[in-house]
C-alpha cells in the first residue's frame, strides 16, 4: 500500500484542526489537516489506505459534498463527520448515504482516537481484500482450474503442469490426504490437447472389488441378465484422462489387468472376446510410499514403474504456509456465492491462528473451515479443526512448529507490503541484518511478493 495508515482532518476552524490533529498523533496516528475540503479530495484514491475526518459546515465544499465526491472515487472509503447538536438528523441520514460515522461537538478525546482506529482496521481489511482478490485473478488460467498460491514449490507445480500437459505420459501425483491430488490431474486435463473429450474420475478405495472390473471395462450383453451391452469408464472417456486415486487400493487381480490396459492400449468387456482399441492418458494419484507398498510385496513393480514416468509431488499445507491468506480468501469467496452469503472481514487475529495452526487435512480442511467462516463468522472457525485435527497438528516438532510459524508471519508481512523491505521490517520490529538473515534462512524473495 502507498499509504500507512494516514488521517484526513478537513475543518475550516484552526483551532479544532490543531486540537484534533495533536490528540490523534498522540496517539500514534499521522495526520494530514486541510483548511478547505476541495484540497483533500484529489489525494484519495482507491489504494489510499486512511481514514477521512470532516466537518459537515464548511464554506464552499461542504463535509457532505465532500462524502459524496469521495464515494464516488470509492464507496468503501471511511468518512467520519463531525456535526453539531442541530445537525445529528442530517448525520444520521449520511451514515445511510455512506459515512462510516459521526462526532457530535463537542467530543472527548478517546471518542475520536476510537472511531479513527476502528475505521482505519476496516480500511485496511478492505484493500487486503481487495489485493488478495487481485492476486488470485492473477493467478486464474485461461483454462482449467486455478492452482492458488506464491510458495516456490507451487510456483514449480504450476510450471510442471505446463511442461507436461501435451507430453500424454503417465503421471503419478503424490501427496498426503486433501494436498489437492485431483484438482492437479483435472488441471492436466484441462490444459492439454485432451481438453474437449471426457475427464474421468475413479476413486480406487471406493469401488467394490467385485464391480471394479465391470466399473472399469464395461461388460457384455448376457452377463449377469443384461440385455446390451454396458460401456465401462474407460471405453465411455476415450480420448480424454483416466484419473485414478488412490492407486495403491486397486485389488491385486486388477492391477495386471491395467497393466495390460497401459501396455497395449486396448481392452476387453467383461465377458467378450473383442479388444476395443482405446486412446487415454493416465493419471493415477497415492496418499502412501508406492515404492514401500511394491517392496512390501501388495503393488505391482511393473505397474509400478509404468505410472511414476512423470512424478509429481505436491506439499502439505505446513510447508506452504505464505499460500494460507490467499487459499483462504479464495474459499471465502467461492463460498460465499454458494451460500449467497456476504464476505465476512477476517481479523488479523484470526488469521495469525490460520498461520499458526497444523493443518492435518491440509488444502480440504482449510476450504471446510472457509466455508465455516462464512456460514458463521462470529464462531471459533479453528475450534472443530482442532479437535478434529489435533493428531495431526502434533506431527511437527515444536521447533518446526515455531520455524514455520516465523515463516508463514515473514512471507504475509511481505505480501501485505507488496515486497517493501522497510515497511516490513517495521511491522515486524526486526533489525534489517536479522530480518535478511531469516529471509535466506527461509528462501524468501521480496520481488516475490512484489
Amino acid at each position: 500500500m502507498d499509504d500507512q495508515g494516514q488521517i484526513f482532518l478537513i475543518d475550516d476552524e484552526e483551532h479544532i484542526r490543531n486540537s484534533g490533529s495533536q490528540t490523534l498523533e498522540l496517539a500514534g496516528f499521522s495526520v494530514q489537516c486541510f483548511e478547505e475540503a476541495s484540497i483533500a479530495l484529489p489525494k484519495l484514491s482507491r489504494a489510499w489506505n486512511g481514514v477521512v475526518v470532516t466537518d459537515i459546515k464548511m464554506p464552499r465544499m461542504d463535509g457532505l459534498t465532500f462524502l459524496k465526491a469521495a464515494l464516488e472515487i470509492d464507496p468503501k472509503l471511511p468518512v467520519i463527520l463531525i456535526t453539531g447538536h442541530g445537525d445529528i438528523p442530517m448525520a444520521v441520514e449520511a451514515m445511510r448515504d455512506g459515512a462510516y460515522d459521526f462526532l457530535e461537538k463537542p467530543f472527548p478525546a478517546d471518542r475520536l482516537v476510537e472511531l479513527v482506529k476502528r475505521g482505519l482496521e476496516r480500511r485496511e481489511l478492505i484493500l487486503e481484500n481487495r489485493q488478495l482478490k487481485n492476486e488470485l485473478e492473477a493467478q486464474k488460467t485461461t483454462r482449467g482450474p486455478a492452482i492458488i498460491g506464491k510458495a516456490p514449490a507451487i510456483v514449480k507445480l504450476r510450471e510442471t503442469i505446463a511442461n507436461l500437459a501435451d507430453a500424454d505420459s503417465s503421471v503419478l501425483i503424490m501427496g498426503g490426504t486433501g494436498t489437492g491430488k485431483e484438482l492437479v490431474a483435472r488441471c492436466l486435463h484441462e490444459t492439454s490437447l485432451r481438453h474437449r473429450c471426457p475427464f474421468v474420475p475413479i476413486n480406487c478405495a471406493a469401488l467394490p472389488e467385485h464391480l471394479f472390473e465391470t466399473e472399469l471395462f464395461g461388460q457384455e450383453a448376457g452377463i449377469d441378465g443384461a440385455e446390451k451391452p454396458r460401456l465401462g469408464k474407460i471405453e465411455h472417456g476415450n480420448g480424454g484422462t483416466l484419473f485414478l486415486d488412490e492407486i495403491e487400493s486397486m485389488p491385486p487381480n486388477l492391477q495386471a489387468k491395467l497393466l495390460r490396459f497401459i501396455q497395449e492400449r486396448e481392452i476387453f468387456r467383461v465377458g467378450g472376446n473383442k479388444a476395443i482399441p482405446i486412446n487415454m492418458r493416465i493419471v493415477t494419484a497415492t496418499k502412501t510410499d508406492l515404492k514401500q507398498a511394491v517392496a512390501d510385496e501388495v503393488f505391482r513393480e511393473d505397474l509400478y514403474y509404468r505410472l511414476d514416468v512423470s512424478p509429481i509431488g505436491l506439499p502439505p499445507l505446513k510447508e506452504r504456509r505464505e499460500d494460507i491468506p490467499l487459499l483462504f480468501a479464495h474459499f471465502v469467496q467461492l463460498a460465499a456465492q454458494s451460500y449467497d452469503r456476504s464476505v465476512p472481514p477476517l481479523e488479523q487475529e484470526r488469521m495469525q491462528a490460520l498461520l499458526a495452526y497444523g493443518w492435518p487435512g491440509n488444502v480440504r480442511e482449510l476450504r471446510n473451515t472457509a466455508e465455516r467462516y462464512v456460514l458463521d463468522p462470529e464462531a471459533d472457525i479453528l475450534e472443530e479443526a482442532k479437535e478434529n485435527g489435533a493428531e495431526g497438528a502434533k506431527e511437527a516438532s515444536l521447533y518446526e512448529q515455531v520455524r514455520n510459524f516465523e515463516k508463514s508471519l515473514i512471507a504475509e508481512q511481505l505480501r501485505l507490503n507488496k515486497g517493501n523491505v522497510k515497511a516490513t521490517i517495521e511491522a515486524l520490529g526486526l533489525p534489517r541484518k536479522t530480518f535478511y538473515d531469516k529471509m535466506a534462512k527461509y528462501g524468501l524473495d521480496r520481488k516475490d511478493f512484489g
